[in-house]
């Protein structure tokens, strides 16, 4: 395949076409729309425990990655402004559960909901796959980071306040879908716990919203400056300047 693909999709997108990748199951716009009036951290069932219990297919998932490449960039790590996450080393179980979320409607993500339809990027095996390759694609050793001038702050208050799930280093809990946030980039992190916060993320854990319903924006800032700043362990990081050989 060819990297145009992933251009050809972001533009039919954008102007209301669509352009089918590979196969898969009709959406269920009944329940999808019933999903999108709940607040829910752990939805019962669905595409999320399915593609848990497939065995992955990693040349599979690196077909299927072409189509998120247009955003998340070959290498999996985003903008460093933000707009698009480094997904990059995250637990394939966080990458599961946040794209089966996107597509039962239990998180609203309308730049990726089109990307994201079984229509473009195939049924739940397709989960599994892309999931499987994504989390083993090494992550950027330069992420977007704060301005750095409140870090004793930020290091006391992830200390007290996220260390019991997302762990000292940010490098959150597979089994229980925390994510990783270590290596983050900093806007990133803004936008979504403000989301968290205000309710617009309904898929968040009922835990952390309660945890961080008193942080001031000071704090809030200060607090994700410090988690930008965490580093994933080396092995983990791609030199300054890796190319990703499968997108070329």
């Amino acid at each position: 395949m060819k990297r145009a693909l992933s251009a050809a999709m972001l533009a039919a997108a954008l102007v209301g076409t669509s352009l089918v990748y590979a196969a898969g199951p009709a959406v269920d716009q009944q329940k999808f729309e019933e999903n999108k009036q709940k607040k829910e951290w752990m939805s019962q069932g669905g595409e999320r425990d399915e593609a848990l219990n497939l065995k992955p297919n990693k040349d599979n998932g690196r077909d299927v990655y072409e189509v998120c490449s247009a955003c998340h960039q070959p290498e999996g790590w985003g903008l460093v402004d933000g707009t698009f996450p480094q997904l990059a080393g995250q637990h394939r179980s966080v990458i599961i559960k946040q794209l089966a979320d996107i597509r039962d409607g239990h998180r609203d993500n309308p730049t990726m909901y089109p990307f994201a339809l079984p229509s473009e990027i195939g049924g739940t095996q397709a989960i599994a796959d892309v999931a499987e390759y994504i989390a083993i694609l090494r992550m950027n050793p330069e992420n977007g980071v704060g301005k750095g001038d409140d870090l004793a702050l930020g290091a006391k208050l992830y200390a007290d306040n996220c260390v019991r799930c997302h762990g000292p280093d940010g490098a959150g809990n597979a089994d229980k879908f925390y994510p990783r946030i270590q290596g983050q980039h900093y806007e990133y992190l803004v936008r979504q716990y403000r989301w968290i916060k205000e309710g617009k993320r309904r898929n968040s854990n009922p835990e952390m919203v309660e945890q961080i319903k008193n942080f001031t924006d000071k704090d809030t800032l200060a607090v994700l400056d410090y988690v930008s700043r965490l580093k994933p362990p080396a092995d983990l990081v791609a030199p300054k300047g890796w190319k990703n050989p499968d997108f070329k």
